[in-house]
């Protein structure tokens, strides 16, 4: 099983601070590999996002991508129809959940997961104690 691990994740978040050209080629990088998926995260469903969410989003995106690719390699083009139908299934497996807080909400994704890291990062990113956080509740 491969798997993307805490410490690639983290040296994925240090390369990415080495210079603002290492994000912007990165970036370049999955806009060429993934077009839909970074489109996706551009569209109108995601205005209601703050500017420091929507740059936030774009920044957890660029980590996950990044190590998945170090992990999996490059990953066939992902079309709008899986990403529908993961959006579809998510939001289904969500409305199951009878608890209210969001930390509890998500913790049936990590049921049936090899990747325990990753979601890890993901809701460590989303419920950012602080109290500037960037993602509001309705971010969330």
């Amino acid at each position: 099983m491969s798997f993307v691990s805490e410490d690639l994740i983290d040296q994925t978040i240090d390369l990415l601070e080495t210079t603002p050209e290492t994000f912007e080629h990165l970036m370049e990088k999955m806009e060429e590999e993934q077009p839909v998926l970074l489109a996706y995260f551009f569209s109108e469903q995601f205005e209601l996002f703050t500017e420091s969410e929507r740059a936030y989003l774009q920044y957890l995106t660029l980590v996950i991508w990044h190590a998945c690719r170090k992990v999996f390699g490059q990953s066939p083009l992902i079309t709008e129809e899986q990403i529908s139908a993961a959006e579809d299934t998510n939001w289904e497996q969500l409305e199951l959940v009878k608890a209210h807080a969001f930390r509890d909400r998500i913790g049936i994704f990590f049921e049936d997961t090899d990747q325990e890291d990753l979601l890890a990062f993901i809701e460590d990113a989303l419920l950012d104690d602080e109290e500037d956080a960037i993602v509001t509740k309705e971010g969330r």
